[in-house]
């Protein structure tokens, strides 16, 4: 019973690491935003509690499926804009720091997904440093 406690945590630790990435998304209005990094996190979380708990000799191969799998999800949030530019390699760059914080928090890594949640949003701010430079 000890065990469902603590997928149930760590599912739970995702949703917020995730949630407060997924903030400063949705706040400045981008199209993976909330929604997006918490169903990322929670489902990277998951998919690893689930190939630790419940298939031991496999979790290095699906857990690298995750980082395969996510990497097609941030392509699709890159979008060319002809002479604009390319937009969106930020935000696919982040849900792919969300899955590994999934990731840590699916091996109850916490303060490695405690940390590294907080040094992607310290990266994410630095988005207002480079505006006031240009």
């Amino acid at each position: 019973m000890e065990l469902i406690y603590e997928q149930a945590i760590r599912l739970i630790v995702a949703v917020i690491l995730g949630g407060i990435i997924g903030l400063e998304r949705e706040l400045h209005q981008r199209p993976a935003g909330l929604r997006t990094h918490i169903l990322v996190c929670v489902a990277s979380a998951l998919i690893t509690i689930i190939s630790i708990d419940y298939f031991p000799g496999d979790s290095a191969r699906i857990i690298a499926g995750i980082v395969t799998g996510i990497g097609f999800i941030g392509a699709g949030n890159i979008i060319a804009q002809g002479n604009k530019g390319i937009h969106g390699v930020t935000t696919a760059a982040n849900i792919w720091a969300v899955a590994a914080v999934g990731i840590c928090v699916g091996i109850g890594q916490y303060v490695l997904a405690s940390v590294a949640s907080l040094i992607a949003l310290l990266i994410l701010f630095l988005g207002k440093f480079e505006k006031k430079i240009k």
